[in-house]
């Protein structure tokens, strides 16, 4: 669910998220008033205040460990992608030092993984998914770099560097590819959507001598709700969606191959 939200444009999943809810809240609280009226909700105040103050609390900390967990594995994903960029920089000017065929073949292959993870990895990883494409290009990186012979001690010492920053690169694709697939599970969704309705159906058994202040107070209960709500859907798929990591430090990476080319 959460990936179909990201996938849609910031309006419409703002709307539907945030928005709508909101509106639904304000509506039935005005309804619950004029259907149960005030007398009997003033006589709920004290009770449902106690009841309500725990379930607010405990929604609380489950909202705001959700969010916060999505975030810190956003910053991941940030982190992965520029590491991995860092480290096809290095591989791109340690093989110049070995020179010859080799180190050609090398930035060559360096250069087409670069080149499919940004145009075949990213879509894929948008929708959740693996590239097979990039996967077989960074197997024929590998095949380059083991190609090579050290000749000398001076060979052999960029030759291990070459094999620890393409090792980098691998743990930073397997990390952003399992970002990609999203962070929270379908249940704790399940459970954090029907905690936002437990939570506003108990604002309803509330009374306020003013109608319109209580309608006030349900709606911005449900957009404070909501917003964090969408917040954590919106940044759950990393490479998904208007809100997301995007290849810019690969591009520059690319361009920075071509360059030195």
């Amino acid at each position: 669910m959460s990936i179909f939200l990201s996938t849609l444009p910031l309006l419409i999943s703002v709307t539907l998220v945030v928005i709508i809810p909101v509106a639904v809240t304000m509506g039935c609280t005005i309804l619950v008033r004029r259907s149960v009226g005030l007398e009997r909700l003033l006589t709920n105040n004290e009770v449902a205040g106690f009841k309500f103050a725990v379930v607010g609390v405990i929604y609380a900390v489950l909202l705001g460990f959700a969010v916060v967990v999505v975030w810190e594995k956003f910053r991941d994903a940030e982190a992965a992608v520029g590491q991995e960029a860092s480290a096809v920089v290095a591989i791109h000017r340690l093989a110049e030092g070995l020179g010859g065929t080799v180190g050609e073949a090398t930035q060559q292959r360096l250069g087409d993984y670069v080149e499919t993870v940004i145009v075949d990895d990213w879509p894929a990883m948008a929708r959740g998914r693996i590239s097979r494409r990039a996967g077989q290009a960074l197997d024929r990186l590998y095949a380059a770099v083991l190609t090579t012979n050290p000749a000398t001690p001076r060979d052999a010492a960029i030759m291990s560097q070459m094999l620890t920053d393409l090792r980098s690169v691998t743990q930073a694709r397997r990390t952003r590819l399992l970002l990609a697939t999203g962070v929270v599970p379908g249940v704790l969704w399940l459970v954090l959507f029907a905690g936002a309705v437990v939570t506003l159906c108990f604002a309803l058994f509330f009374g306020s001598p003013s109608l319109r202040a209580q309608t006030l107070m349900s709606g911005l209960l449900a957009a404070i709700i909501f917003m964090a709500l969408y917040v954590a859907v919106e940044i759950d798929h990393p490479f998904t969606g208007p809100v997301s990591v995007t290849p810019e430090a690969m591009r520059l990476a690319l361009e920075t191959l071509r360059e030195a080319r």
